[in-house]
């Protein structure tokens, strides 16, 4: 199979699902927006397209973000659902999702940064993958907005700080609001470019310390999210 991800900034980098594609033995591709590489013309080139997140939002501009052209992203995962590829969004990547499906996204009632458990929905524990797992399990977070819903979609978990945390849009394209990619690695990066951010929302309820972040252990939910992404694939 041939996974092209999208990357919006270095920090934000795709940790286990890149592990899991390489672990598979799937042919990796990648933009990395934050160098300035430009987006496939066509899906033709791969299989399974991948949204990362990022610090912006759905909303961000040209002149706010010159190496994020929100249009020409969401043009690209409008044109891979509508050619049935494989879709799914982390965070940004998830409220990009829901903007190319045409409704919007919306800002989340609190601020999650951390690692936070999650519950699944009633649709959830119908879901033919979800439905194996405990109904409430630690997830990464760390974000303010959420993606939006369409008429057909179906939110399958929650969490006590944001009510949309997974979003089937369809049975091949999935938004994850919470980051079930977040390994070490990732997470020091996230905190050598949130400093500021990390100070400015510590007060929160659902925001962790630099230790906390640190302690985390986050083996688990990649071996979650490593099953289903098979699931989603198979």
């Amino acid at each position: 199979m041939k996974v092209h991800i999208i990357i919006h900034e270095s920090f934000e980098a795709p940790g286990a699902i890149e592990g899991w594609a390489k672990d598979r033995g799937h042919e990796l591709s990648y933009t990395r927006l934050h160098e300035n590489e430009s987006l496939p013309e066509t899906v033709d080139g791969f299989d399974f397209l991948v949204i990362m997140g990022g610090p912006q939002s759905p909303a961000t501009t040209k002149e706010e973000c010159p190496h994020f052209d929100a249009d020409k992203e969401l043009a690209l995962i409008a044109l891979a659902i509508d050619e049935n590829k494989f879709v799914f969004g982390a965070c940004l990547g998830a409220q990009m999702i829901s903007m190319a499906l045409g409704v919007g996204f919306e800002r989340s009632p609190n601020r999650e940064i951390g690692k936070f458990d999650i519950t699944l929905t009633e649709e959830g524990t119908k879901h033919p993958f979800f439905s194996t797992l405990q109904k409430t399990f630690g997830v990464g977070h760390w974000h303010g907005d959420m993606p939006g819903l369409t008429e057909d979609s179906k939110v399958l978990a929650t969490s006590e700080g944001c009510p949309r945390q997974i979003v089937q849009y369809s049975s091949r394209v999935y938004g994850f609001q919470s980051h079930l990619e977040f390994n070490p690695e990732v997470i020091e990066a996230l905190i050598e470019n949130s400093l500021d951010e990390l100070e400015e929302y510590k007060d929160l309820p659902y925001i962790q310390s630099i230790d906390e972040l640190r302690s985390n252990d986050y083996l688990e939910m990649n071996k979650i999210l490593f099953n289903f992404l098979d699931h989603l694939t198979s």
